[in-house]
């Protein structure tokens, strides 16, 4: 067995960077990552939710009780705050503060 030995790849100097595919990948890159995140920040700073007022929902919520009936209950499930919300979405009973 003979073992060929292998040679080089011939290189040509004069090559300016910006031909070599793998030397342009890597400011390409980076710039993909940079357009990405501007544009999540647009994204996200164009519709921010609104910071409740805690008064309005207490006058909201104080209303909702001195209602009877069904339209209590509605009036209550419209008012609760989300995190109750959500971990009562299925259920069709309110849960009242004692």
């Amino acid at each position: 067995m003979s073992n060929p030995t292998l040679a080089p790849s011939p290189r040509q100097e004069n090559t300016p960077w910006w031909r070599i595919p793998q030397v342009v990948f890597i400011p390409v890159l980076l710039l993909c990552g940079v357009l990405a995140t501007s544009t999540m920040v647009v994204i996200s700073s164009m519709d921010q939710d609104p910071v409740l007022d805690k008064e309005v929902y207490e006058r909201e919520r104080r209303a909702a009780l001195a209602l009877e009936g069904q339209a209590k209950v509605e009036a209550l499930m419209a008012v609760q705050p989300a995190m109750q919300g959500r971990n009562h979405a299925a259920s069709p009973v309110v849960p009242l503060e004692k």
